[in-house]
């Protein structure tokens, strides 16, 4: 006899019910809220301190020296040092410096034992111009903390709580940098494949650190005055909806943004396996070579460095309040130069691989902008939105961030963005061939569910 057609659904709300009442967790919630505070504490003098360090190496330091901006041949210097800094992090600390950014955001949790390592990396490389962006060594920052608060509280043996923990962690962390815990959410939800009262019980915990954590940034950031080098967008193009013309030329740009990005992935992979033998020699190598991409990009455009170097979220901001200072030229020499050290940089240097991605997708969609019909304000939000989801493989998290991006001009382009944002997913799907390591992201480099760093 078969049961009724409600009975499943009857039974599912039921055990949700029981989770959500249930004293451990709501322990669990009342953990995450107080969580959320010291985490992102610890996530804004990061990235606080991350973007100091940063000016200094760019913006001081060639002033002290008496240059308007960087030279072309700064970055071959910063690069080497970057190089050799990260050389014994990666082969004699626990954790290696934090998981390698061309798997994604996935991965086991980072733990209170290899969380120095992972901060080290991140401080001591990414001011230097890595070319990687924050938000992985940031996910290693939350969850590592959460881990050990659990510890210290005498639970380090309940792998559920640990996992619930670590992933509420580091949702909490990422949405510092992301426009607050929607993007984050949406992430999770998209990026953990779960459903049902797995995906309501596990959603729970990292809205509540994450919305916390939120409050925290933002009144540290008035607070103190100090800059974190958010992913924002403060100036964009003129408002402009889309038209015909705009679909014509803008789907068949987030195909290519899409073939691009995982091209650059593929070049991630073979760098990962070159790297695993004589590591230390080949990681001080392979920043080298970084530096020469970024200095070559110096030399062709006769423009700053620092465009091509770090993560991307300054230029992307120039990009979009300035559309039309690069020629053509100059913006092909930036997805060239950049996207080939960003492809080293995947596979053997260490942090988050979405930020550069996206500079990259509008980069490459705004040389196209000059096409017939096709406006700078779609071309902007399309290569944001193909960009994303090419390199995390999540098409809803990636329309979600660029509509956060875009603002109020998001509306009318929000038809454009998710079409860019499938059209780039299935395109990335179908080109890439090498598949994330074991244990590694699932698939396109989501965070798995209990295993976001």
């Amino acid at each position: 006899m078969t049961a009724p057609a409600n009975a499943v659904p009857e039974r599912a709300e039921q055990s949700l019910r029981q989770t959500l009442l249930s004293p451990g967790y709501r322990r669990l919630l009342l953990l995450c809220v107080l969580l959320g505070v010291p985490i992102a504490l610890a996530c804004f003098f990061f990235v606080g301190l991350q973007h100091e360090l940063q000016h200094w190496v760019w913006t001081s330091l060639p002033e002290a020296a008496g240059y308007d901006a960087p030279p072309w041949w700064w970055p071959l210097p910063a690069l080497v040092l970057a190089g050799l800094v990260l050389a014994p992090i990666v082969t004699r600390m626990p954790g290696g410096g934090g998981h390698l950014p061309v798997n994604g955001l996935g991965g086991a949790p980072v733990g209170p034992r290899a969380l120095p390592g992972a901060v080290l990396a991140a401080l001591a490389t990414l001011p230097l111009g890595v070319v990687l962006g924050p938000e992985a060594p940031l996910m290693a920052v939350g969850s590592g903390l959460a881990l050990l608060a659990l510890r210290r509280a005498g639970a380090g043996g309940d792998q559920r709580a640990g996992a619930i923990l670590a992933t509420a962690g580091s949702t909490a962390a990422i949405s510092t940098i992301l426009g607050g815990p929607i993007a984050a959410a949406v992430l999770l939800i998209e990026g953990a494949g779960l459903a049902g009262t797995q995906l309501v019980a596990l959603l729970l915990p990292c809205l509540l650190a994450s919305a916390t954590g939120a409050l925290v940034f933002t009144g540290f950031g008035q607070w103190t005055g100090l800059e974190i080098g958010a992913l924002a967008l403060p100036e964009l193009p003129p408002q402009a909806g889309p038209d015909s013309g705009d679909f014509l030329w803008g789907l068949p740009t987030a195909a290519l943004i899409a073939v691009l990005v995982t091209l650059a992935r593929g070049l991630g992979h073979r760098t990962v396996a070159w790297t695993r033998h004589r590591t230390a020699a080949r990681t001080v190598a392979c920043a080298t070579a970084v530096g020469v991409c970024v200095a070559a990009y110096a030399l062709i455009t006769g423009r700053s460095p620092a465009e091509a170097a770090l993560s991307g979220q300054a230029t992307l901001a120039q990009l979009a309040a300035h559309p039309h200072a690069w020629s053509v030229g100059a913006l092909v020499a930036l997805v060239v130069c950049k996207g080939l050290a960003w492809g080293i940089a995947l596979g053997a240097l260490r942090g988050g691989p979405i930020f550069p991605s996206v500079l990259l997708g509008a980069a490459t969609a705004l040389a196209c902008s000059g096409l017939p019909g096709f406006g700078a304000t779609p071309a902007l939000a399309l290569g944001i939105s193909a960009a994303a989801a090419a390199v995390t493989g999540l098409p809803l998290a990636s329309a979600v961030l660029a509509v956060l991006l875009m603002g109020r001009d998001a509306h009318d382009q929000t038809p454009l963005i998710v079409m860019a944002s499938v059209v780039a997913f299935v395109v990335a799907q179908l080109v890439r061939r090498t598949k994330p390591e074991a244990g590694g992201a699932a698939p396109g480099g989501a965070p798995a569910p209990g295993a976001a760093r």
